[in-house]
């Protein structure tokens, strides 16, 4: 039998899938698409966070009218939807772990923490459980067949691409995921959405951290790690105090707006950055734009779905998701791994990720893992 459209060697019909709905536009299009195609669609929806900390706010997933959304489209596709509530996991995993990587004076990428966790962890074994053979997700990135299996590359839109917060995929998960979308830009999205008649085509793309009010994040670490928003100074790399801040929460590195130095004394008032976050002793450490370069940074929690060589390898990598990517080499350790730049990056922070690319294309992702503080 010939292969459907999801690498399957099975009748669309004789297919269960489970797509991962979460109100918004691109994941009601997966399952419109796959709907269409034949397949048996089940949509699965999580309740990440109580609703009543969206209510009113436009753009938040996983929560109040999002939820109300996936299931007007189940409802208008003909195919069952469930809502599970995933709310203890996602504070446990996610929004605990994004508090205390603030107290460590690290910036968090919760929205990785979240496809690693609930989503492609938790929400994989439950379509398992539903007796589908793959779950699909609205994500910009592709699925490729690759000689060693299933390769994760970057979406084909280089404006809608989200392979950086899936660089946590393991091959395991990978032989089950699925990326209906992953070709397509995302103008073609929104016109399918019209085509299927679905309520949420002319919906807005969610911002922000979908936990976060008003996008106010510090206000949400402070209720969870108080600690992390108490006063401190705000030091100079020679330890002089130039100031003071109100919790290092609000800091990363790499920041120069709201330092609030105005008027400093016996220096050159050139600009100043954060260079350094101290949770130990809550000071901020300022310095000079040339103090941010990094030669090398160090990984940790380093996940790797890419060919295992030894020694250093040419790459490709970013270290913010909508960075261009940089030349680098990589060599995985016992600990992680180092990635060494070819030029010097500004502005590394702490706690986010960094994505390796194989080096020819710069396509296909190899892995990657957190960056570790520096000293």
């Amino acid at each position: 039998m010939a292969r459907n459209s999801l690498g399957l060697d099975k009748a669309p019909g004789d297919t269960r899938v489970v797509v991962a709905m979460s109100g918004g536009v691109d994941s009601s299009v997966t399952a419109a698409l796959l709907k269409d195609q034949g397949y048996d669609v089940v949509g699965v929806t999580l309740q990440l966070y109580d609703h009543g900390v969206a209510v009113g706010k436009a753009g938040a997933c996983c929560a109040g009218q999002d939820i109300r959304d996936a299931r007007q489209v189940a409802d208008r596709l003909g195919m069952p939807h469930y809502v599970l509530d995933y709310e203890s996991r996602f504070r446990n995993e996610v929004m605990e772990s994004f508090a205390d990587a603030y107290a460590r004076g690290e910036t968090p990428v919760p929205c990785i923490a979240c496809n690693r966790t609930v989503k492609f962890r938790d929400l994989l074994k439950t379509a398992r459980e539903l007796g589908a053979e793959a779950l699909a997700t609205g994500h910009y990135v592709r699925r490729v067949a690759g000689e060693a299996g299933p390769e994760l590359h970057r979406g084909a839109d280089p404006a809608r691409d989200q392979s950086y917060f899936l660089f946590g995929t393991t091959r395991e998960q990978l032989d089950f995921l699925r990326f209906p979308l992953g070709d397509l830009p995302k103008s073609e999205t929104r016109a399918l959405a019209e085509r299927f008649d679905l309520a949420v085509a002319d919906k807005p793309d969610s911002q922000d951290i979908c936990f976060v009010p008003n996008g106010d994040y510090a206000s949400v670490v402070q209720k969870l790690r108080p600690e992390a928003v108490e006063p401190g100074e705000i030091v100079d790399m020679a330890g002089r105090v130039v100031g003071r801040h109100e919790g290092i929460v609000r800091f990363t590195v790499g920041q120069r707006r709201g330092l609030a130095l105005g008027g400093r004394e016996g220096t050159d008032n050139d600009p100043l950055y954060v260079v350094r976050l101290e949770p130990a002793t809550r000071r901020v450490v300022v310095g000079p734009r040339s103090a941010l370069g990094r030669d090398e940074i160090a990984l940790y929690d380093v996940n790797w779905i890419g060919p295992v060589t030894s020694g250093a390898l040419d790459v490709q990598v970013r270290v913010r998701s909508s960075q261009t990517l940089r030349p680098a080499t990589v060599e995985l350790t016992e600990a992680g791994a180092i990635v060494r730049f070819a030029d010097p990056e500004i502005g590394v922070s702490p706690g986010q990720a960094c994505v390796v690319y194989d080096a020819a294309t710069g396509s296909r992702v190899l892995g990657g893992g957190f960056i570790k503080r520096f000293e």
